[in-house]
């Protein structure tokens, strides 16, 4: 074997640069304790809502008269509600109800708006124009308002929630990832491949794309928050989730009447969607100070 030869053979592997990215990315997520802790909490409830409801042994919707209005105890962790359903076992149950809504909303939501975002910023002309005066039309509403009027429309059902709260989430990503792709657009290579006699449809999915995907992912991070907010609060009005369905803005709503001589009725589903929607909130910011290009030294 020849030295050339030999020094090839020896000399280590480098990594390709996105997989040195990813890790700069990883190293200093791991150094921001709070998004450690929102990304810790994250996976816990990811695994309660899917090993949770196999380990549990009442049923969320059994009624018992009897055991009503029970105040927290070895029995019932969390006490009973107006109809005697253990209200640990409701919530275990329901924060599957609860991350399915927000997890499918903002893939749908973002699904859509990343498209309509990268037409927008790839092509320009009186396509951007059209595309960004309807999200303009959209964000004239406050989304809540504009998933209860959507709801209302549809019907209250937990699919329409997931409908209403992805329709209102298309126009924040819109708007981020057509402005992520007026600037990649015009990065030279993109020129270079163009010149090749790339498609468009090849330059806009295999070159534009995955070079806007972290805003992308820290916006999707921060919407599930927002999302899980926005259907607790329609269950909440009676537009979600419907009757017996654990869900816990109806949960909210159920216990309303009783807060004073049973607090523990909306205690605890309170409690559950503040830390889903704390630990949303803290590891989206966590990840996007880590994607930020300007974190890099």
């Amino acid at each position: 074997m020849s030295e050339k030869a030999l020094e090839t053979t020896n000399r280590p592997k480098r990594s390709s640069p996105r997989i040195e990215y990813y890790k700069s990315v990883w190293k200093r997520l791991r150094k921001n304790k709070a998004a450690v802790v929102g990304g810790i909490l994250i996976l816990l409830f990811i695994v309660v809502s899917i090993v949770g409801p196999w380990l549990t042994t009442q049923s969320p919707t059994a009624v018992n008269v009897l055991n009503k209005l029970k105040p927290p105890s070895g029995d019932h962790w969390f006490g009973t509600d107006n109809f005697g359903r253990d209200i640990f076992t409701r919530i275990i149950h329901g924060m599957a109800l609860t991350l399915k809504v927000g997890f499918l909303s903002v893939a749908m939501g973002g699904s859509v708006g990343v498209i309509l975002g990268i037409v927008s910023g790839y092509y320009g002309g009186i396509i951007d124009t059209i595309i960004m005066r309807v999200m303009d039309v959209l964000l004239a509403f406050p989304g809540i308002l504009l998933a209860l009027a959507i709801v209302s429309v549809l019907g209250g059902s937990l699919t329409n929630v997931i409908i209403a709260v992805g329709l209102f989430s298309v126009p924040a990503f819109a708007r981020i990832v057509r402005g992520s792709t007026l600037s990649v657009r015009k990065l030279e290579y993109i020129d270079a491949v163009k010149a090749l006699g790339a498609t468009d449809f090849r330059i806009i999915f295999k070159h534009i794309l995955p070079n806007v995907m972290s805003p992308i992912i820290v916006q999707a991070t921060l919407r599930i928050a927002t999302a899980v907010l926005t259907a607790s609060g329609l269950s909440f009005l009676g537009l979600g989730a419907q009757p017996p369905a654990p869900e816990w803005g109806a949960m909210l709503n159920d216990g309303r009447t009783y807060m004073s001589n049973a607090p523990h009725l909306i205690l605890f589903p309170g409690i559950m969607i503040v830390l889903v929607v704390l630990a949303f909130n803290i590891f989206g910011d966590g990840l996007r100070d880590a994607l930020d290009p300007k974190m890099n030294k």
